[in-house]
């Protein structure tokens, strides 16, 4: 019992982390006087690289090795399979009904500030940003919650996918409102949706934890993370920096992933 409570608050912790990511990433915005278009493209495709990878070829081989030790090798592999697409059907439902417009931070203008327009762009990118860390929220936790040093690589990959999310929200704001403490404090709430989301699915699935059920949450769990990669966060670093180093950023992003599974067989 207590293991599994420390399990739980170990899990809840760095979901929190992740999710509060977002405040770095204001920060950065408000204070800063330039941003670094290239270490920024740099981390995106860092964060990319992680995802896809430990998608791929750790949690979706987790869910089916959890799914077929509960039926047998062909089922596991078939469930595993369509929940990784029920994962990327669901999080491609959600950015389709609840669209996200941080990539039109790029296109101010001097004429564009404090006008109510952009006032409204940014609470609509925190409101799209909080709806949107709901599954990442489940994903860290879960993750965490079987595995540590699995949720620990996915939270520290979500909290750097987070980092231009504070940017976008915070941005619009402070421009429109011209306080720096509000456009903070919204950026910092859309964070909170993520450990938010992870509290109210651990609740709701908790009766119901087996291997089965945790195997589906991990082929679902890939399908979101890869969904992110390739919807969000590949093309965010090209739109920040055209060079090759987006996908530097990507292979690092794998090769030290990689590593440091091999390190914790």
């Amino acid at each position: 019992m207590i293991l599994v409570e420390t399990n739980v608050l170990f899990a809840l912790s760095l979901t929190v982390m992740a999710g509060l990511a977002t405040g770095i990433g204001s920060i950065i915005a408000l204070f800063a006087k330039t941003t670094n278009t290239k270490f920024l493209a740099g981390s995106l495709g860092f964060s990319a690289g992680v995802m896809i990878y430990v998608s791929m070829i750790e949690i979706f081989q987790k869910s089916r090795t959890y799914i077929a030790s509960a039926t047998n090798d062909t089922v596991g592999y078939y469930i595993a399979v369509v929940s990784f697409f029920v994962g990327i059907l669901l999080i491609g439902l959600i950015d389709y009904f609840v669209p996200s417009t941080e990539g039109d931070i790029g296109n101010l203008t001097e004429n564009e500030t404090r006008s109510i327009a952009l006032k409204r762009m940014g609470f609509m990118t925190a409101l799209a940003i909080g709806i949107h860390n709901f599954p990442e929220g489940l994903a860290t936790f879960t993750s965490a919650l079987k595995d540590p040093h699995l949720g620990l690589a996915i939270a520290v990959a979500i909290a750097i996918h987070n980092i231009p999310e504070g940017i976008a929200t915070s941005v619009p704001i402070y421009y429109s409102t011209g306080s720096r403490k509000r456009a903070f404090i919204v950026s910092f709430f859309s964070g909170i949706t993520e450990p938010l989301g992870a509290i109210i699915g651990y609740l709701i699935l908790r009766p119901f934890f087996n291997d089965v059920v945790f195997g589906i949450l991990f082929g679902i769990i890939a399908g979101i993370m890869v969904f992110i990669s390739i919807e969000e966060l590949l093309p965010m670093a090209r739109e920040y920096e055209k060079s090759k180093v987006t996908i530097i950023g990507v292979i690092l992003g794998m090769a030290i992933i990689a590593l440091s599974l091999l390190l914790f067989l």
